[in-house]
């Protein structure tokens, strides 16, 4: 979720006039963040671009450095159960089968969001016993 999150981000509405980066923003205007300005940043991720999921054990990120659900006191409603889902989901095919990538240098384009450009052609192999 932090190198292909769902959602490339999302829309907030500035509350206050502010400057950011030498850009005035005023009050009630739509700002757009990215999620992967944070995601893929070598600022908050060393080697941000490799998938290591150790990098979440223990203390994990800093806030707001990982928001694939959002973030503050609008943060998607079902992350929990999101993350939950995935988590039984990913553990009943790991323990069932092993996996080989029919295409190992694929690349990943923006429609909005990610999708693997000839669809992530992947052969699973039953384990045994």
């Amino acid at each position: 979720m932090r190198l292909a999150p769902p959602l490339q981000g999302g829309f907030r509405k500035a509350m206050t006039d502010f400057i950011f980066n030498g850009f005035f923003i005023p009050k009630s205007w739509k700002v757009r963040y990215l999620c992967n300005s944070t995601h893929k940043s070598g600022q908050y991720f060393s080697e941000p671009e490799r998938f290591d999921p150790s990098r979440y054990e223990g203390g994990g990120p800093p806030p707001y450095t990982f928001v694939p659900f959002g973030g503050g006191p609008r943060i998607c409603l079902v992350k929990e159960y999101a993350q939950l889902e995935i988590l039984v989901f990913m553990h009943h095919l790991v323990e069932r089968f092993r996996f080989q990538k029919l295409i190992p240098d694929e690349k990943i384009v923006v429609d909005p969001m990610l999708i693997p450009a000839k669809g992530l052609l992947v052969r699973l192999f039953p384990h045994k016993g």
